[in-house]
């Protein structure tokens, strides 16, 4: 099989993401590596921290530590709630690593000496108030437009326009809030992506199999305006990567770092170097994963992210890789995903608005919020999270589906063959009837999940776990087992391999609970069924199971209620 190399988009570090955020990068891509590893490809997944820029600055202010500090806290916080969402990253790095900081500056070095790095000197906002320049975040604004008026100096969170913080309209500081500003001179440096204009046009049209989302802001952002603009690298901050040409000082830009969105995604690369060093591995275990000239040719990269993410991935960062003119692996596919809206408005951190990851972790188990966000992952447009719909769908596929199936099934079993798999009696035209159906709808799933069509994925993942359910109803066993014994045993035999069979189909989706179905069997084998007459057969009959626990319990109209109540916010 195949290597596969799947990152998730950077979360900053500034505070607990929510739920939009975790179904808009790091889920997905962990449902997708988990089938991938599942279906034998060797996959490195790669995750990090995004520690640089003012949002890390304004946050450690806030919160009265320095910001090394806060950005090593808030890594182990994020890290603890990957692991709690069951996010099964192979690393999960920080962009301040010694790594992403070699990393940086060598690219840097590599597109001065291609003549793609220029010195500018330009206009700057400066704060009389704060005694210092306002790079980007520093500032907030009315964006010139579509008039949001929290807009930030770098990008509009409501329209995504790429933004410089003199653009803004009415700015004020994001440190005091003081609109005491002047503009000033100071100088830094600029990526020339305009003269990557065109190979990056023809690289972009290469990926005709690419999500019209991605495609489409990719494009809009070549061709809008004056088209692709040259964008400036470094900032006038104290936290950051120190401006440097490699390892050589950068004569004029001392005291400077780069800008956050020059560095962050060069952090994939980076983490994948950290993962190495972790491991005890050398440089040739991360290399082969992404230069070309030492063997990842045959590697095919992946990159998950929300759709405000993609310019920067569709155009400066392959920029940084183009320009440098040396042997790195470019992105294959750019899975991008539309947002996650709270109850027909936005998540607030401010307003207390909507679910946090560590508040989901909390109060519900995280396979629950794992199949409802999966199964509604906004792909073809915006999804909305309700309470309502969040019980409706976990009550009826988790617990009415899978989990009565699971309960009917094990407990019939342990009161009628002493929890042990009947031996007795032969499969007959119903069961066969059953695994053709299964087979034609293992091949969908298998279709829609390595087209990354996740949604679809889901769907037809539930449609196999209903097929079980109407396949018992109609058999009856409990009926049968007075009259004839025989044939009983076989159904439950056939119903326990197929118990069996749900536990690998849908590990992706629902790791905690398929480890406790495949427990039931004392079973570490999570092979996945090439064959599903035989995957139906695969239990030893008279072998000894377990019955498990209740798998998902529903959420009830009272619960519902007090979370709506509790999430809703403050406006």
């Amino acid at each position: 099989m195949g290597r596969i190399l799947i990152t998730s988009a950077l979360p900053y570090i500034n505070g607990i993401k929510h739920l939009g955020n975790l179904v808009g990068s790091q889920l997905p891509s962990d449902v997708y590596a988990r089938f991938a590893r599942a279906r034998g490809h060797e996959v490195l997944f790669i995750c990090a921290t995004d520690e640089h820029g003012t949002p890390a600055e304004l946050a450690a202010a806030k919160a009265g530590e320095a910001v090394a500090d806060y950005c090593a806290r808030m890594w182990q916080v994020q890290k603890d709630i990957a692991d709690g969402f069951r996010l099964s990253f192979d690393h999960f790095g920080r962009s301040s690593s010694s790594r992403n900081h070699h990393l940086t500056q060598h690219f840097a070095g590599r597109l001065a000496d291609a003549g793609l790095i220029e010195e500018v000197s330009e206009k700057q906002v400066y704060s009389k108030a704060d005694g210092r320049f306002l790079p980007d975040r520093y500032i907030e604004g009315t964006c010139p437009n579509c008039g949001y008026e929290r807009a930030r100096g770098d990008q509009c969170e409501n329209c995504t326009k790429q933004l410089d913080p003199t653009d803004l309209i009415n700015p004020r500081s994001a440190i005091s809030g003081s609109t005491d500003l002047e503009v000033r001179e100071t100088g830094h440096l600029y990526l020339r992506q305009s003269q990557l204009r065109d190979r990056l046009r023809e690289w972009i049209d290469s990926k005709t199999d690419w999500p019209i989302l991605t495609t489409s802001i990719a494009k809009k952002w070549l061709d809008d305006g004056d088209g692709l603009q040259d964008r400036g690298i470094t900032r006038d901050l104290d936290w950051g990567i120190p401006v440097k040409k490699g390892d050589a000082d950068w004569p004029g830009m001392e005291g400077k770092v780069f800008y956050v969105w020059f560095d962050a995604p060069i952090e994939y690369i980076a983490a994948s170097a950290e993962w190495a060093d972790a491991t005890g591995q050398g440089d040739a275990a991360w290399e082969r994963w992404w230069r070309t000239d030492k063997g990842a040719d045959d590697v095919r990269y992946v990159q998950f992210m929300g759709k405000d993410n993609v310019p920067f991935h569709t155009l400066s960062f392959p920029a940084t890789v183009l320009g440098s003119g040396e042997d790195w692996k470019l992105v294959d596919y750019i899975k991008s995903f539309n947002y996650l809206n709270y109850d027909g408005g936005k998540f607030s951190t401010s307003e207390g608005r909507g679910v946090f990851m560590d508040q989901a972790l909390d109060i519900l188990p995280s396979d629950y919020w794992r199949w409802w966000l999966m199964a509604n992952v906004p792909e073809s447009s915006d999804s909305n999270f309700t309470w309502e719909a969040f019980q409706a769908g976990v009550n009826k596929d988790l617990a009415d589906v899978l989990g009565n199936f699971v309960s009917r099934v094990t407990k019939f079993a342990r009161s009628r063959f002493e929890e042990k798999v009947p031996d007795t009696g032969e499969y007959g035209p119903d069961e066969q009837a059953l695994i053709e159906d299964l087979t034609r709808r293992l091949k969908a799933y298998e279709t829609h999940m390595e087209a990354i069509d996740l949604r679809k994925g889901a769907q037809e993942l539930r449609g196999i776990w209903a097929a079980g359910n109407e396949y018992l109803q109609a058999a009856a066993p409990w009926a049968l087992f007075k009259t004839d014994p025989d044939r009983a045993g076989a159904i439950v035999r056939f119903s326990l391999n197929l118990v069996r069979f749900y536990a690998v189909l849908s590990q992706p989706f629902i790791p905690d609970a398929s480890r406790a179905m495949l427990d039931a069997f004392d079973g570490e084998d999570f092979a996945w069924p090439e064959d599903v007459s035989a995957a139906l057969s695969s239990l030893t009959p008279g072998s000894a199971f377990t019955t498990p626990e209740v798998l998902f319990a529903k959420i009830t109209d009272d619960a519902r209620e007090e979370f709506s109540t509790r999430f809703a916010g403050t406006a």
